[in-house]
């Protein structure tokens, strides 16, 4: 398996904290800005088979995809930075995009009381809202009225527990193939992915940098991982990197 991990474009809080250096004023769920529309389209043009080489070729014996990608399979994080940045990905692909809820950002959807500086956890969208603005998006079966984040704010030692969960998971469908993977994601989610990948302490002070929209590849083979590359954005503009 191909694991193809991209995080979602520009949102209105990366720019907010961009400008301001605060999370005052952050929006619960965020949606894309200008730019991080225009990144969701560069980045789903750099993945589409139009960029591929020879017809039908996406031999990979550079493991930098210079006769294209061959994405097979398409999962999104059900924020809507992530949904909005995958629904342009799966248009450009041609491919179902699919809702995984563990791939969501740090603390889930909350509200941060600018007082108490307590997060709430909120509701986030519900199925009714998800079939109205994004009717392509497969969503899980247990997604109904209530909303698909509906509990406390995620405390910090509930992460790596997720982050593991989903890499078992995602082993399980398309580890033992070969697939080749992508999943719109966030930069938080990213980091304790990659520790669990690689095995790293939970405790790591390190931080892997993802640039909104940037590609980040790792093969999975029987018993042996390769970090492929990491952070790539040379598809982008400088003016657009993030």
């Amino acid at each position: 398996m191909q694991l193809y991990f991209i995080r979602h474009g520009q949102s209105e809080n990366n720019l907010l904290w961009a400008e301001t250096g605060s999370s005052q004023g952050r929006r619960e769920d965020p949606g894309l800005t200008p730019v991080g529309q225009r990144q969701a389209e560069l980045v789903a043009r750099f993945l589409s088979p139009d960029l591929s080489g020879p017809a039908g070729d996406s031999s990979d014996a550079t493991g930098q995809n210079v006769n294209g990608f061959g994405i097979t399979h398409l999962y999104t994080s059900l924020m809507i930075r992530a949904v909005a940045t995958g629904t342009i990905v799966a248009a450009a692909l041609d491919l179902p995009l699919v809702a995984w809820k563990d791939v969501h950002e740090f603390g889930g959807i909350y509200r941060r009381d600018e007082g108490t500086d307590e997060r709430i956890g909120l509701p986030g969208n519900d199925r009714a809202y998800f079939e109205a603005h994004h009717p392509g998006l497969v969503l899980p079966d247990s997604l109904g009225e209530e909303g698909w984040w509906n509990r406390p704010y995620e405390q910090p030692e509930e992460r790596p527990l997720r982050a593991r969960r989903f890499l078992s998971e995602l082993l399980d469908r398309h580890g033992a193939t070969d697939d080749r993977v992508a999943v719109v994601s966030h930069g938080g989610f990213f980091n304790l992915l990659l520790r669990a990948v690689l095995n790293l302490p939970e405790d790591s002070n390190c931080w892997f940098s993802m640039n909104n929209a940037a590609i980040t590849r790792i093969d999975f083979y029987e018993g042996e991982v390769a970090l492929r590359y990491l952070n790539r954005v040379d598809f982008l503009p400088r003016e657009l990197i993030t």
